[in-house]
């Protein structure tokens, strides 16, 4: 493989967005396959409706960072293939999809102006917590409507960065306690004392905690809420929480200066990418400690220097779980939108550095 010069940091990041339609694009419904090489039958039988969440925050990532009316229009695109393939609805019977789809949404309403899309988050929102939020092991939201006894960090991390963002852009004053809540009861359920978030508690009804799923996905949303907290309050006992579990997170889960396959379930293709965009916003923060700003910083880079090393042909970017080693035979596109907000987030570093030399 040929990597990317050092100083060409924005076009890896636009090309691994080009890949994404290169190997994963088709005719829509459909809008981008499950799968490189293409599967009939995974794409009819799966409907990744928060892939395409995060498939609509890349495209804004791209818009942000260009500026090109393109990467918003593929956003909007995006949004709209959703609520096609989702028989008009907003809805789907698992939460945290529905909160993936409405932080992009209300992305969408920062980067156009229009105000419909914010009531198209707090619709959302109000439909979770009407659905979800339960007292079962303490107030909290279930991951989705079947399981109203599991909780779960994938359910309340997102629910709280929506209420916060929400708050700060309404009015409303439902949606501030809300976060405070959500993040709260992940601190006190399934925060370990070094900051160590685990999954969730009950999946079986038995109470127990599933210590055996340690994923940066995780990670990622406990410090993207608290930072949404401490932008929220102004307490910075938020900001040091999500500086102890963003580098937590690469001690205990980072091997090589990389985060290695979490697994193959096609999901897990899309959980270091979670914890690179938040550890981002992090790391930009003004008010974080430098000497945490620094470590994640270099941690993003080794990690995307290792990305390009294995994946870029010298034409396309084509990421695999590891990114240490070239992708597998098949690859899901959830593996390739990791590398995506990855890229964009080194890009937009690289950028920053070189305005202030």
């Amino acid at each position: 493989m040929t990597t990317v010069a050092p100083t060409d940091w924005a076009e890896a990041a636009d090309t691994a967005q080009r890949s994404l339609d290169h190997y994963f694009g088709a005719p829509e419904p459909q809008l981008l396959n499950n799968t490189w090489p293409p599967d009939p039958a995974s794409n009819a039988a799966v409907f990744n409706y928060w892939w395409l969440a995060h498939a609509m925050e890349v495209r804004l990532d791209a818009y942000e960072r260009t500026g090109d009316a393109k990467w918003l229009a593929d956003a909007e695109r995006t949004y709209y293939n959703v609520r096609t393939r989702n028989g008009g609805s907003l809805f789907n019977d698992y939460f945290d999809d529905m909160l993936w789809y409405a932080l992009a949404i209300l992305r969408l309403r920062d980067a156009t102006g229009d105000p419909s899309y914010v009531a198209d988050a707090v619709a959302i929102w109000d439909h979770v917590v009407e659905h979800g939020w339960n007292p079962t092991f303490g107030a909290s939201l279930a991951w989705r409507k079947q399981q109203l006894y599991y909780k779960n960090t994938p359910a309340n991390g997102p629910l709280s960065i929506l209420s916060s963002r929400l708050a700060a852009r309404t009015a409303d004053s439902r949606y501030r306690p809300m976060a405070i809540a959500a993040f709260d009861w992940i601190t006190t359920t399934l925060a370990s004392a070094d900051g160590f978030i685990e999954d969730g508690i009950n999946r079986e009804q038995d109470g127990r905690i599933d210590t055996q799923w340690r994923f940066t996905y995780n990670q990622g949303l406990y410090v993207g809420a608290a930072l949404e907290l401490f932008h929220l309050t102004g307490e910075r006992s938020y900001l040091a929480l999500a500086e102890r579990t963003a580098t937590t997170a690469i001690d205990q889960l980072a091997r090589d200066g990389v985060f290695p396959d979490e697994g193959d379930g096609g999901d897990e293709g899309l959980f270091k990418g979670v914890y690179y965009r938040y550890a981002a916003l992090l790391a930009n923060d003004p008010e974080v400690d430098p000497a945490v700003a620094a470590r994640l910083w270099d941690f993003l880079r080794s990690s995307t220097d290792a990305l390009v090393n294995s994946a870029y042909d010298g034409r396309w970017l084509l990421a695999g779980n590891d990114w240490r080693c070239p992708h597998a035979d098949k690859v899901a596109y959830s593996t390739q939108l990791s590398a995506i907000i990855a890229l964009e987030a080194r890009a937009q570093l690289e950028a920053d550095d070189a305005s202030t030399r």
